[in-house]
């Protein structure tokens, strides 16, 4: 490894120092986006976790009592649905890492934990599989489950006393559901990306189909597996590989500027 490290020649460093603005500009743009969407759909998504009641959120939202919910209005919710699989053709995982609001919730409480599992190793090579598995549960609680109400959303008084007496009259599985949601957000606070990287049937169901992406971040054949990619990834990966979100930090972070975006590569 290190000889044929030896042999791929040094970027010079204007190129360097260029790749790196480049880089820190793109992380910039996410992050502006990141804000501008969840400023659209972050109510969305709040109501998801504590008003909707059903198991699965954001996919009966037609059938929902909770008439205020973003959801309910028709061109947001079929909008989002036929919009979201057009971005995996186009960037594969690339809403995970650009514009979901739970993705941005949780690389801010990523800063602040001790553990990012930033290596490589059995364990994370497991969590693929996870994500896989929370969302077949998802898609089986969804259609061969038939997706029961399990809690009737009150609203009375405050908003937090309705939050409160919601909590109080859920059914058991209702409170399993979104204690799990919560739990696995705090613990985000421990282990960075806890949710994006275990649990989020979204983005299991994106990983499974990324592969037939167009354009993406991938690495070139000037990748001497040094590693210095996944020391900067929100989510713990290299570029093009299981639980990559095209988020573009890695970008400015490759020495040997083996990191590329644009149209990937055949057989990749």
């Amino acid at each position: 490894m290190l000889e044929t490290a030896r042999t791929i020649p040094a970027v010079p460093k204007s190129a360097s120092e260029k790749k790196s603005f480049a880089g820190m500009g793109l992380i910039w743009w996410r992050r502006l986006c990141q804000a501008a969407i969840t400023a659209v759909i972050g109510q969305w998504s709040f109501y998801g976790i504590f008003r909707c009641p059903f198991i699965v959120p954001y996919v009966s939202c037609q059938n929902c009592p909770v008439i205020t919910c973003h959801g309910r209005l028709f061109t947001v919710f079929w909008g989002f649905w036929l919009l979201l699989p057009l971005s995996v053709v186009i960037f594969g995982r690339a809403f995970c890492g650009w514009a979901c609001p739970g993705g941005l919730v949780n690389q801010l409480l990523g800063h602040f934990a001790p553990f990012k599992l930033r290596i490589r190793n059995t364990l994370t090579r497991l969590f693929p599989y996870l994500l896989l598995t929370a969302s077949a549960a998802a898609l089986y609680v969804w259609l061969p489950g038939g997706q029961p109400r399990e809690v009737v959303p009150i609203r009375v008084g405050g908003f937090f006393e309705s939050i409160r007496l919601t909590f109080e009259h859920a059914n058991l599985i209702w409170l399993a559901r979104t204690f799990v949601i919560l739990g696995f957000f705090a613990f985000g606070l421990l282990m960075a990306n806890a949710w994006c990287r275990f649990v989020c049937p979204t983005g299991g169901v994106l990983e499974w189909i990324k592969p037939i992406a167009l354009f993406g971040v991938f690495k070139t054949d000037r990748c001497n597996d040094c590693n210095k990619c996944i020391n900067v990834c929100p989510m713990g990966t290299r570029p093009a590989e299981a639980n990559c979100t095209n988020c573009c930090d890695c970008l400015s972070a490759c020495p040997q500027d083996a990191i590329k975006i644009g149209r990937l590569p055949k057989g990749r």
